[in-house]
């Protein structure tokens, strides 16, 4: 993509389906095959905290867009990525299961009173192919670098005792089916009781 800056026609809106960033964009950077439009750039993530990859990756929706290679650890400069346990498959409208979407939140430097690290307000999401499905574009050697494409946002998340992960609705990022489910769980609630 280069260093300049990509400017849309005025209306354009990306704004993909889970089902699109995995069939359309990842899997073809995967099998280093070219995608069009090509406005997702590569980038890595773990050299640039979260606040500093605005003017790198590609931005719709106040979400950034961006390949990266898949790490285990997930630390930047000044924190680090974190899963939050929520995986979700990711499937194509005829049923097959082509992807996987996994939820990071970004932990700060700024520590707690007992050491631990704040958690931030930055969410990602990080897409990842199936085996299989990587296979069925192209079977390289070059195909094993594992590429996954994350869409990072500012989402307004509150700590892990009373997460609210829901309020980034209204930014116009779409919720799925688990992100719902997730969002309508209360973790404050009272002893459950039952009818006599």
């Amino acid at each position: 993509m280069g260093d300049e800056k990509l400017v849309l026609p005025p209306g354009f809106e990306f704004d993909p389906t889970d089902e699109e960033l995995i069939v359309f964009f990842l899997r073809r950077r995967a099998a280093s095959l070219p995608c069009y439009p090509n406005i997702i750039p590569d980038l890595d993530i773990y050299a640039a905290d979260p606040w500093e990859i605005n003017e790198k990756a590609f931005s719709s929706k106040r979400a950034w867009y961006f390949f990266s290679r898949s790490m285990q650890n997930r630390s930047t400069r000044r924190g680090f990525w974190k899963e939050i346990g929520l995986n979700e498959p990711i499937f194509t409208s005829n049923g097959n299961e082509v992807g996987i979407k996994m939820y990071l939140v970004f932990y700060g430097d700024d520590d707690h009173e007992d050491g631990s690290k704040v958690e931030t307000s930055w969410a990602m999401e990080e897409y990842h192919l199936l085996k299989s499905s990587s296979q069925l574009v192209q079977d390289d050697d070059h195909i094993n670098d594992e590429w996954v494409l994350c869409r990072v946002h500012e989402a307004n998340i509150v700590g892990s005792q009373g997460r609210d992960y829901c309020r980034n609705v209204g930014d116009g990022v779409e919720l799925s089916y688990l992100d719902e489910i997730y969002c309508s769980m209360d973790d404050e609630q009272d002893e459950i009781t039952f009818p006599s």
